[in-house]
């Protein structure tokens, strides 16, 4: 019988490459996966005025809920304790408690879950040598900006629990961008270790696609305002706002900076006319895209984008249009996230694959 040729050292090698970026890249997108829930869990959380139900922060012990009724009491009478109950809720009782206690206490499990998710796995793959080496300060860089959202988290629930009947939308703000600017890293590295059937496109088109990738953030950003200021619900019209293209009383507040943050207003009429900018931008980018690299999938890319920026603009409208209902709200969130995270594969695939392991060997 003839013997079977084995195959030549760089192709195991490459072969043994894509073997370990496949495991980690699947690993990565199912991190992107309950990132993505997460987010969903929180702005669910937000819109049910649950955000402030738990007033402690206990990353270990806070895992177990309570078991019995006297600890619910417990935690109720907590709750029963800060300026939310007191002005808004008193009222409320321990039934109707439960049901916005389980909402934060999901959040907060299902955000202690994705640390797990990525450092438990984060520890396999390392020490079973499958992690490249520029891939191993990414990984980790991603797991303390997780550690460090955790604090942030609690830190924006800490303003609710004093004075203020609801958080800081400065810090909900945060909070949200936070999030969204790991799930942006974590999909720039899974994109990353995929396999791309085109080359890198110019580095004019990488810059304004990293471009597009900040823009989408910011505005996530001002969305942020707009929810922690309940904005969404006043000037519930479209394309006129208040009777105007641009409406009076937007910078009534003194000193005149904090109308950009703190009037409903205001920050409602920037959150539209940066949404228009982010349209507009986009479309342009796709035909300049489509000019400059006909028929390569990365025009392919910046249309889908296109396209995404469009339904999501229409959900946008119809969230305003109807004064927020949960679930248009949400999936105005949702849709928000699946498009900051499709403009990043888009940023990184103008730029092309990492290099692979033992091709680096090979230049070095």
């Amino acid at each position: 019988m003839a013997a079977i040729a084995e195959p030549s050292a760089p192709l195991a090698a490459r072969n043994r490459d894509l073997g370990n970026r496949t495991l980690v890249r699947g690993w990565l997108y199912l991190v992107l996966l309950v990132l993505v829930a997460l987010v969903m869990v929180g702005g669910a959380t937000r819109m049910t005025g649950s955000g402030l139900s738990i007033t402690e922060w206990q990353p270990i012990h806070g895992v177990i809920p309570p078991l019995n009724q006297a600890e619910w009491q417990e935690e109720f009478t907590k709750y029963q304790q800060i300026p939310q109950f007191q002005q808004l809720n008193k009222d409320m009782t321990l039934g109707e408690f439960k049901g916005i206690f389980w909402w934060e206490w999901s959040h907060r499990l299902l955000a202690r879950g994705v640390g797990f998710l990525v450092a438990i796995p984060l520890v396999l793959f390392w020490v079973a040598g499958r992690l490249e080496r520029g891939l191993k300060p990414k990984l980790v860089g991603i797991l303390a900006l997780g550690g460090l959202q955790g604090a942030i988290g609690w830190w924006m629930v800490a303003s609710g629990l004093a004075e203020r009947v609801s958080v800081s939308q400065y810090r909900l703000a945060t909070h949200l961008t936070m999030a969204c600017i790991i799930i942006v890293a974590v999909a720039y590295v899974a994109r990353g270790l995929a396999v791309y059937s085109q080359g890198p496109a110019p580095r004019g088109i990488q810059r304004f696609a990293g471009l597009l990738v900040l823009m989408v953030l910011g505005q996530i950003y001002l969305g942020g305002l707009v929810a922690g200021l309940h904005a969404g619900l006043t000037y519930n019209t479209w394309p006129l706002m208040d009777g105007a293209v641009i409406p009076g009383d937007l910078f009534i507040i003194e000193p005149a900076w904090r109308n950009l943050f703190e009037n409903p207003k205001t920050v409602q009429f920037i959150h539209r006319m940066f949404a228009y900018t982010v349209f507009l931008v986009v479309l342009w980018h796709a035909v300049a895209t489509t000019r400059a690299l006909p028929g390569t999938t990365h025009v392919r890319r910046a249309w889908v984008l296109f396209g995404l920026v469009t339904v999501q603009a229409a959900i946008g409208v119809s969230t305003l249009l109807m004064q927020a209902p949960m679930d248009v709200a949400l999936t105005h969130q949702v849709v928000a996230i699946v498009v900051l995270i499709f403009a990043t594969a888009h940023w990184r695939g103008t730029k092309g694959a990492y290099p692979l392991p033992h091709e680096v060997e090979v230049r070095s």
